[in-house]
């Protein structure tokens, strides 16, 4: 937990912990969803953790699969090459998707735009 912030304190703690909960859960469901993404829930529950339940934070921390991510992203916002590429690919399936599906233009318009922007993101960031 950076140090620069204050610590939470006791009434916000178990909403911490909650939210951590949450978005585990729905990382481990991005596992066998493919619309789902896994790794930013995960992120997202270690740092929630980190404000919430240190004990939880840890376990995350020392987990085989995503102990290292996390570690990864915490050190240097990596993105490994073959989750680069899975996420763009997926964007760009979907989009192909909602085109032959008959999804109005300007809602493409606006999931070109939005979809352009996370590739851009995705992309930027540094191999492990």
């Amino acid at each position: 937990m950076p140090t620069d912030q204050p610590a939470p304190n006791r009434r916000t703690r178990p909403l911490w912990t909650l939210a951590g909960i949450l978005s585990l859960v729905l990382g481990v469901i991005g596992i066998v969803l493919p619309v789902l993404p896994t790794a930013p829930f995960v992120i997202l529950a270690a740092f929630c953790f980190g404000k919430g339940s240190p004990r939880l934070r840890a376990w995350l921390m020392s987990h085989r699969q995503f102990g290292p991510m996390i570690a990864d992203w915490e050190a240097t916002g990596a993105i490994p090459r073959r989750v680069k590429l899975w996420a763009c690919s997926v964007m760009v399936m979907s989009f192909a998707a909602c085109a032959a599906l008959g999804v109005p233009g300007r809602v493409l318009i606006a999931q070109a735009l939005l979809m352009g922007i996370g590739a851009a993101y995705v992309l930027t960031r540094p191999d492990r």
